[in-house]
């Protein structure tokens, strides 16, 4: 063959492409679901990497706080608790969505830890038309329920809840109404720890659904449900496509009204892909009743998605928080969320809550038993020593103020 330079081109990708066709769109099939993806801090124009935390010289609110204690005020007096979306938590954290893909078999370790801590925790997309409602049968793919019953096995009194996400798919499945009527969540209910949430996108594919590999068995099932299509010349799996759904504002605005009225005891959520009148979709949410509105940036991860969507398509997190005002209404945010320095700057640009999720499955796969702890352990300590710098006592006091950007 003969070897051929292409100055200015990523040449193993052509290559690849060349190779591989269609396939070659997507990260390598040997790594899925064994992988996160998500794009590069320098492709999604990550500026939240840049911004300083700027602590003020004169602070008044630690002489409150100094009165108020009878003593120096410390780190280890900020308070972390927040009310999210109609749930409580003793840290401003939830646990982010995880679907169906096999990369999440840790996905009971991750419901046990997380019940533990008392955080939210989201329940994916197409986990029970994939993986089945009660159990798969599968060591790698989780039921919903299995996920539900781990995570309430664990759970104080008084904080976290779930929210079970749904997609064009699951509705086709009922798969609130499955989960609303049926026993297992009664405690959830009864407590107001249950919540729906309505998901419009995701930050790693704006625009796209649910994309995930399967076998040719699988396909054969799934056919007159998913569109499903084999990738390359020699591709071992077929890729199977979500519908993404399609939204007005008029559609957006009764979906939520009829969730709102289907399951009035449950807390109704929003999640948000980054585009570019996402100040507009979260308007609509929040006034048509929604308790929460969670934005997923551009930075967020994924299973499985297109390489070229990871660094060039959506929004950055930090313009995705510039052009959303919450009004005290609650805003999440995720988006390369792993420390609590990035969580605390989140915070200061209007968000309530961060949401974990490549971290959390990283923390769950080091450690199954105490991973996720340990983890926000450190992102604990790292948000009252931030949060106390800035001269306040609680999470949830922090502003844009406690910013600086460089100039460019």
């Amino acid at each position: 063959m003969t070897q051929l330079a292409a100055p200015g081109l990523p040449e193993d990708t052509v290559r690849a492409r060349a190779r591989d066709g269609a396939a070659a769109v997507f990260p390598p099939l040997n790594s899925y679901g064994t992988a996160v993806f998500g794009a590069a801090p320098e492709s999604a124009g990550d500026e939240i990497d840049g911004l300083r935390l700027a602590p003020p010289v004169f602070m008044p609110g630690r002489l409150a706080k100094l009165i108020d204690l009878g003593r120096e005020p410390l780190y280890s007096d900020v308070r972390l608790d927040t009310a999210l979306g109609g749930f409580t938590a003793p840290l401003p954290v939830y646990l982010s969505a995880l679907g169906s893909t096999r990369v999440t078999g840790i996905s009971l370790a991750l419901s046990r830890q997380a019940g533990r801590l008392g955080i939210p925790m989201v329940i994916g997309e197409n986990v029970a038309p994939m993986n089945g409602f009660r159990s798969s049968g599968d060591d790698h793919r989780k039921g919903l329920l299995e996920r539900v019953h781990a995570y309430c096995e664990e759970l104080p009194d008084g904080v976290g809840g779930i929210c079970v996400q749904q997609s064009t798919e699951d509705a086709d499945s009922e798969v609130w109404n499955h989960v609303y009527s049926d026993p297992a969540v009664t405690g959830l209910l009864t407590t107001g720890r249950l919540g729906f949430e309505l998901k419009v996108g995701q930050g790693a594919k704006p625009g796209l659904g649910g994309l995930t590999m399967i076998s040719e068995a699988v396909a054969a099932d799934l056919a007159g449900q998913y569109a499903v299509q084999r990738l390359g010349p020699s591709a071992s799996s077929i890729l199977r496509c979500a519908s993404p759904g399609t939204f007005t504002d008029e559609i957006f605005r009764r979906q939520i009204q009829l969730m709102r009225n289907n399951y009035p005891r449950a807390r109704c959520w929003v999640k948000l892909f980054p585009g570019r009148d996402i100040d507009q979709a979260a308007t609509i949410a929040w006034d048509a009743g929604a308790d929460a509105v969670a934005v997923d940036g551009a930075e967020g991860g994924t299973g499985w998605a297109p390489t070229g969507f990871l660094g060039h398509v959506g929004l950055p997190l930090s313009e995705c928080l510039r052009r959303v005002d919450p009004a005290g209404r609650t805003l999440l945010a995720s988006g390369r969320v792993w420390d609590g320095i990035r969580a605390v700057k989140l915070l200061a640009l209007g968000a309530r809550a961060v949401g974990l999720g490549r971290a959390a499955l990283i923390a769950a796969d080091e450690d199954p038993e105490h991973g996720l702890e340990r983890l926000l352990d450190a992102m604990a300590l790292e948000l009252r020593m931030a949060v106390s710098a800035l001269g306040r006592y609680a999470a949830e006091e922090t502003g844009p103020e406690d910013l600086w950007e460089p100039r460019s």
